[in-house]
């Protein structure tokens, strides 16, 4: 993984929640591994304990926020709660750089210590929209086309495997690149 954001909240996440899966179908309902994850980001400073500053403090208070403990407990079958600051969540799911789509998540207002923030919860697999909410379905939330499940995808997980080389394509920047007032896009003739 290259570690840019879309890739974490996208990708990682995805594979993260086929894993929890995996690992949680061979173990009794007292044994099951389940996660809570806060994605956040900006500078941080080494300290002698690790890592420091406002980024690290705001990601903590970000993982302690009772969101995420709550989405857990009404998501009795869900095996990892997400949250995004505000911030990752407007680059990255607003910006259109992933697959997910603002439906997937619900805006919430985390108070914790000194952090009153805005962020968007996620259940990978469930309705972040309210409590108690089984898997999802179908509905509003969920009707954008999911791809076909084929030969190259494990029937019981989310994750696609069946990317080709001839639908990926990869630019290297080698040094610094200025795109001020220049256009990316994405897509291509088969709307991929």
């Amino acid at each position: 993984m290259d570690g840019t954001e879309p890739r974490l909240v996208d990708d990682f996440v995805r594979h993260l929640v086929s894993e929890l899966r995996a690992y949680n179908e061979v173990r009794v309902p007292s044994a099951r591994m389940r996660l809570r994850a806060a994605v956040h980001h900006g500078p941080v400073e080494l300290a002698d304990n690790g890592f420091a500053g406002s980024t690290v403090v705001t990601t903590a208070r970000l993982l302690s926020s009772r969101h995420l403990y709550d989405a857990l407990k009404a998501h009795h079958g869900a095996h990892l709660a997400l949250l995004l600051s505000d911030d990752v969540y407007r680059s990255t799911v607003a910006g259109g750089h992933t697959t997910l789509s603002g439906a997937d998540f619900r805006r919430v207002v985390v108070n914790e210590k000194e952090c009153e923030a805005v962020a968007w919860l996620r259940v990978p697999g469930h309705d972040a929209h309210g409590p108690g909410s089984g898997p999802r379905t179908g509905g509003p939330a969920t009707s954008r086309p999911r791809p076909p499940v084929d030969d190259n995808r494990d029937s019981n997980s989310m994750v696609r495997n069946d990317y080709r080389g001839e639908q990926i394509s990869v630019t290297n920047f080698t040094a610094p690149v200025d795109l001020r007032g220049g256009v990316i896009g994405f897509g291509g003739s088969t709307g991929g």
